[in-house]
């Protein structure tokens, strides 16, 4: 049968220490804390101020003391415990309520660290630091009364101005740092937003709050899948973390409802893609970059449904969301190009090809700049009352209706300021005719150069009764054209006699 080894307890330390000897063992473990302490070397000092605590545990300076390393090493919580339990072994340690209420403030908890400092007042009346510290923990309350005031009223800038200041004293606390993201995220301050969650996260990669605003970032940066997922992660780590559930819903609402827009659009089916996105803006007016493609996204349905002043207004609700939205600034310059908007085209289009200068853009902006200068020109398919793809035929045939409705003789018997009006629209009428029925003058027109630069036509100088002559075959020699009332038609009627 094998023999089996059997471990003897060995007595290692065989020393026994009296109770003089560990007290005595223990202030000398301060007193070299203590020395650390004073060179900064903060580590050290814990370690030793430990030991002191190890060999003597009722003595509450050796806890106060520990406390006040903690704090230097930005360990609150746990400088709090110490603090606590040095004022537990010590009710009138004055130094530990000090510290127990400057652990407070900086966790961000004002009324209990108040109640501390009152503490150190009630012992010592006149405790200067205790009084400054109580007035500081009175400023930190206002700020958080400021910072929910101004968060109910979705003045989120003032909410950041006083966590910012909160935050100076209150310097390890997660909640104001959690609220002054959220309200970073909300102004659309999305990478310092990120930065504060983040920075949490390290050190807490459970905390529900930072998981919640880092999703928030992404959900408003359009990033809604990864929002969902982050959301879905604090949940689990808080199931009762009613604004990631909130936002959780918005994010899985508003994907599907978008999806569906588009979907309708690609099929062709504008009204109810126009009825989507109408639909999909409803559900959360925070979401600026969701909102903007929204907005732009209607306003491309509207424009296929020609509600090209809605489309325009869309773009600009885009623009006004995201400033920097290049597809809705082309978009909306589009729409303005289709209603004649010439003007305000061109500064859409060059605003684009400032930001982006693509030959694309380049040629968008000359096509609305030559547009514009031709709008400023007198417009002769108007004055003939024809389309700009009119034919030969179309632009005769106009000729002789606007000819024959302006001609000055036919407005013999009228005022001198009507017949002054009318003898301008029959000279319009002459010049439209001269350059639309001219082919390589009309193609210099359509082009948008002047027609001035052109030695071959004198708008200001020619004689449109020789216009007139020409085309209804009238002779030389000085006849005239008379417009009376044919003595068997009704009024308004007219023949010509030569002279």
């Amino acid at each position: 049968m094998a023999a089996v080894d059997i471990d003897v307890p060995v007595d290692t330390d065989p020393q026994i220490y009296s109770p003089e000897d560990m007290e005595r063992q223990a202030e000398g473990f301060k007193e070299q804390g203590n020395a650390y302490y004073s060179k900064k070397d903060y580590s050290e000092a814990f370690n030793y101020y430990t030991k002191a605590i190890d060999a003597s545990p009722k003595t509450a300076s050796y806890y106060g003391n520990r406390a006040a390393t903690l704090m230097m090493l930005c360990r609150f919580r746990e400088a709090l415990e110490d603090s606590q339990q040095a004022v537990r072994l010590d009710d009138c340690f004055m130094k530990g309520h000090l510290r127990e209420g400057k652990c407070h403030l900086s966790l961000g908890n004002a009324m209990a660290a108040s109640r501390c400092f009152q503490k150190v007042l009630e012992l010592e009346p006149s405790n200067r630091e205790a009084q400054q510290e109580n007035k500081t923990a009175a400023m930190l309350l206002e700020y958080e009364r400021m910072a929910d005031f101004g968060f109910e009223k979705r003045d989120f800038r003032k909410v950041v101005y006083c966590m910012d200041r909160a935050l100076a004293v209150a310097s390890a606390c997660h909640r104001f740092k959690i609220l002054k993201a959220e309200c970073l995220a909300l102004l659309g301050r999305y990478p310092e937003a990120q930065s504060v969650a983040s920075d949490i996260l390290r050190m807490d990669s459970t905390n529900a709050d930072a998981l919640y605003v880092r999703g928030l970032c992404l959900y408003y940066e359009d990033c809604i899948d990864k929002a969902v997922q982050f959301f879905v992660q604090a949940l689990r780590m808080a199931p009762d973390h009613e604004k990631a559930r909130l936002a959780c819903r918005n994010a899985k609402a508003l994907k599907a409802k978008k999806e569906e827009g588009n979907l309708a659009f690609k099929s062709c089916n504008y009204e109810a893609a126009y009825q989507l996105y109408t639909e999909a803006l409803t559900i959360d007016p925070n979401n600026i970059k969701t909102n903007a493609k929204l907005y732009c996204n209607r306003a491309t349905a509207g424009a296929k449904l020609q509600k090209l002043e809605q489309a325009i207004g869309d773009c600009t609700s885009a623009i006004k969301l995201d400033d920097t939205y290049i597809k809705a600034y082309l978009r909306r310059a589009q729409c303005y190009m289709t209603t004649e908007q010439y003007e305000e085209a061109v500064r859409d289009y060059e605003k684009v090809y400032q930001t982006e200068k693509t030959s694309d853009h380049k040629h968008l902006l000359k096509t609305a700049q030559l547009e514009l200068k031709k709008s400023k020109r007198k417009d002769y398919y108007k004055v003939l009352g024809v389309g700009k793809n009119a034919t030969e035929d179309e632009i005769k045939k106009a000729y002789r209706k606007r000819a024959l409705m302006h001609h000055p003789d036919r407005h013999s018997a009228a005022t001198p300021e009507v017949q002054k009006e009318e003898e301008k629209k029959f000279k319009e009428v002459g010049e439209a005719f001269t350059v639309l029925s001219d082919p390589k003058k009309k193609i210099r027109y359509d082009n948008g150069h002047d027609l001035e630069d052109d030695c071959s036509f004198d708008g200001g100088d020619f004689d449109a009764n020789n216009i007139f002559r020409a085309f209804f075959g009238g002779h030389g020699g000085g006849g005239g054209f008379s417009f009376d009332s044919s003595p068997d038609s009704g009024p308004g009627n007219f023949f010509f006699q030569f002279g």
